[in-house]
């Protein structure tokens, strides 16, 4: 395959892929999700991430039905992935893409669970010193020498068994030889060589060739220096150089002789040609001591190469499984329960929202969920919700979290949740409110919903205040519409408005819910149960926020302006909320 059969790969970036690395690496680092070589060689991270998950799970990226699906996807695999112990883990998490196999989904979230179990056994020098170990891989490169490092160094630990299988299948033994060996030799543009300090031969014979090769530089320096020590014939002139060069290099006299000319027609050709030919026989010294430690190497290296090869897969599987369990036991995420259909959560989080947070129960579609603690029993069967309530009350958080869950479940990892049944989506249509009311916005977000609707796969609708596009009254018709179409299409859908009064009668698969306000704190914020009531509608109930701007209004007019909206909304129950926000 070609690197422009990949999606995202015109002959632009396909020309600066193969100026760099050329062809063949840039291929398998497609294959293999390898982020840092392609941002290496000069792609911008956030194309390189887009190229990879379409590389390696097209299917997967296609449950992504809206922009806004896309956005939350985003978000947790960044914060997943902030939880990685090592780059290449935390590249890993980025590309993940939802799965569409469902013995998949169930195998990785085995295998993440165990991790999470696994971590949250560990002490915190434990992870302290797992940080450690990954550290040291990422400065090294994530060499063969730094995996077989990190392999060690993690079955040192404890980590092998039945959580981190690859860690006992490799021959500890043989990886600790290897590691004597791996490492001392690098690639040159002549080929590969002996690192210095893994044989002292060969770095004895290095010295004395680059002793040789300065002298060499230096004849004429060698000449006046035997001179000015008052030699009287060629032959003692001769033997004085003779001494100076192996003083100088560390070579043997003998050998130095060996190198002299037969002949020589001055002092300055004797020297020149005595240097010429031992820089000669060291290169030649240097690159047989090379050739027979690199053949010593090589059979080391390849008793061991299935070991070294397993480090390297063991090490990248057990950071990436390390990292997922990491996350997982940060949010306390927990097993969904795989289902044919229906999503419903209990004592569910949101996961972008920080401090104490209100656990939600609900569900849409069929599902087996109660939740005793909090005395709610979602209703098991519609098809659609209809969520009505209060200005922030939670409306949209509550899709948001939907959407979590239904996405980290098609990613094979643990929904924040107490408890979930998720069923598996072809298509996940996540649509947030957007404030923008003119003709094309409408006509881009119809044509954003209403398709995957329409391709007989299992879909899901969570769909935020669709009237703030066009007008109420049409929008309570469109909404309707997108309601019933949901029902007979056999999606599911959860759908916020503030037009529940406006809508005909919904199909009996549809019901309404609702989100209710319930006063004022006493420093006069809104105090909401973002718990929804079923099959009630909810009220927004602006006495409460009028009651806040008469009970902070400094101004005299001010005041009385906002005590005639007072009136307007029911000035009897704006005194309640006064007198209980006084009173509390």
């Amino acid at each position: 395959m070609r690197l422009e059969g990949y999606w995202g790969v015109g002959p632009k970036t396909a020309a600066v892929l193969r100026d760099s690395i050329g062809e063949q690496h840039a291929i398998e680092a497609i294959e293999s999700a390898d982020i840092r070589t392609l941002t290496e060689a000069g792609l911008q991270r956030g194309r390189v991430v887009r190229i990879l998950r379409r590389a390696n799970g097209k299917a997967g990226i296609d449950v992504l039905g809206t922009s806004d699906s896309r956005s939350v996807y985003d978000d947790l695999l960044t914060l997943a992935s902030s939880y990685a112990v090592s780059e290449h883990a935390a590249d890993r998490i980025r590309v993940m893409t939802p799965l569409t196999d469902r013995d998949a989904i169930a195998d990785r979230l085995d295998d993440v669970l165990a991790a999470k179990t696994a971590w949250q056994e560990l002490s915190e020098a434990d992870h302290e010193r797992i940080d450690e170990i990954f550290a040291a891989y990422d400065a090294a490169g994530e060499t063969d020498r730094a995996a077989v490092d990190a392999a060690l160094a993690l079955d040192d630990l404890g980590l092998a068994g039945s959580t981190f299988a690859q860690l006992t299948e490799i021959d500890t033994a043989a990886l600790t030889e290897a590691a004597g060996v791996l490492g001392t030799v690098r690639d040159t543009n002549d080929g590969p060589v002996v690192a210095e300090g893994a044989d002292a031969e060969l770095d004895r014979l290095r010295e004395q060739r680059e002793a040789a090769s300065t002298l060499q530089a230096g004849a004429f320096d060698i000449i006046e220096s035997v001179r000015s020590t008052g030699v009287r014939d060629m032959d003692d002139f001769q033997r004085d150089v003779l001494d100076h060069i192996a003083a100088e290099t560390g070579v043997e006299y003998a050998v130095v002789r060996e190198a002299t000319p037969d002949e020589a027609v001055d002092a300055a050709d004797f020297v020149g040609s005595t240097l010429r030919a031992l820089v000669s026989a060291l290169d030649r010294a240097v690159d047989g001591r090379n050739e027979t430690v690199l053949a010593d190497r090589r059979d080391r290296i390849d008793a061991a190469a299935d070991d070294v090869a397993g480090a390297v897969d063991a090490v990248s599987d057990i950071a990436l499984l390390l990292s997922l369990g990491r996350f997982a036991a940060a949010y306390d995420l927990q097993r969904p329960t795989l289902v044919d259909d229906g999503l419903a959560v209990v004592g569910a989080r949101n996961l972008f929202l920080d401090g104490d947070v209100q656990p939600i129960t609900y569900g849409v579609g069929s599902h087996g969920l109660t939740d005793t603690e909090r005395a709610l029993s979602p209703p098991s069967g519609d098809r659609v919700t209809v969520l009505t309530g209060a200005n922030s009350g939670g409306k949209t958080t509550l899709l948001e979290t939907l959407s979590q869950v239904a996405l980290l479940t098609a990613m094979g990892l643990p929904a924040p949740a107490e408890r979930s049944e998720v069923g598996l989506f072809d298509t996940i249509v996540f649509h947030r409110r957007h404030a923008s009311f003119n003709a094309g916005v409408l006509e881009s977000t119809l044509k954003s919903i209403v398709p995957p609707l329409t391709t007989g796969g299992r879909t899901l609708m969570l769909v935020d205040e669709f009237e703030a596009i066009t007008e109420p009254g049409r929008a309570a018709d469109l909404l309707n519409g997108l309601v019933s179409l949901t029902v007979e299409q056999s999606a599911l859908g959860v759908y916020v408005t503030h037009l529940a009064d406006d809508l005909s009668p919904l199909p009996e698969t549809a019901r309404i819910d609702g989100i209710f306000a319930e006063g004022l704190t006493p420093d006069l914020e809104l105090r909401v149960d973002y718990q929804p009531r079923f099959g009630t509608v909810g009220k927004s109930t602006p006495e409460f926020i009028v009651s806040r701007l008469v009970a902070n209004a400094t101004d005299r007019a001010e005041r009385a302006g906002f005590e005639s909206l007072a009136a307007a909304v029911g000035e009897e129950a704006v005194q309640r909320t006064l007198s209980d926000v006084q009173w509390r």
